[in-house]
């Protein structure tokens, strides 16, 4: 199995808040958890699955009495309409559809969020000034996931 695809489930598996998850693919199989500290750990299931280096492990947050969450920027937020994979650009090497402090128009192509294998274009849904970019390059997003902030 990949290395990416582990690092990825991992991700999923933090972000979800989900307690287990076990993967099969062919002879290969792979369980996530997370441990009595919340902490992810994976358990290979075959003697032919990959370890995860410990350095490639991240690391979770921790959430320190009083600390203050910071505030979401002011502005309409354009949410996720699916599950998939976000990128900012067509195709890897040209530039991205938009940046912070860009001038958007209603209708105006922000970002693709590929789905099973289709590329669905997300479109602004409000006319502004993209103030932020919530998500990274290639990261999954999860139905309902602010992708941008546009005032």
């Amino acid at each position: 199995m990949d290395l990416r695809k582990i690092k990825t489930l991992i991700d999923l598996v933090q972000q979800s808040g989900i307690a287990e998850l076990e993967i099969t693919e062919g002879e290969e199989k792979v369980r996530i958890s997370r441990n009595g500290n919340n902490t992810p750990f994976m358990q290979p299931m075959t003697p032919t699955s990959m370890m995860l280096p410990a350095n490639l492990m991240p690391a979770m947050p921790v959430a320190v009495a009083g600390a203050a969450i910071p505030a979401e920027p002011a502005g309409h937020t354009l949410k996720s309409p699916m599950v998939g994979t976000f990128y900012r650009s067509p195709s890897p090497g040209t530039p991205s559809f938009v940046e912070i402090g860009q001038t958007v128009a209603k209708g105006q192509t922000l970002c693709i969020i590929e789905a099973m294998k289709l590329l669905n274009e997300i479109e602004s849904d409000a006319s502004g000034v993209v103030k932020a970019i919530l998500t990274e390059n290639g990261q999954p997003v999860e139905y309902g996931q602010p992708l941008f902030i546009i005032e």
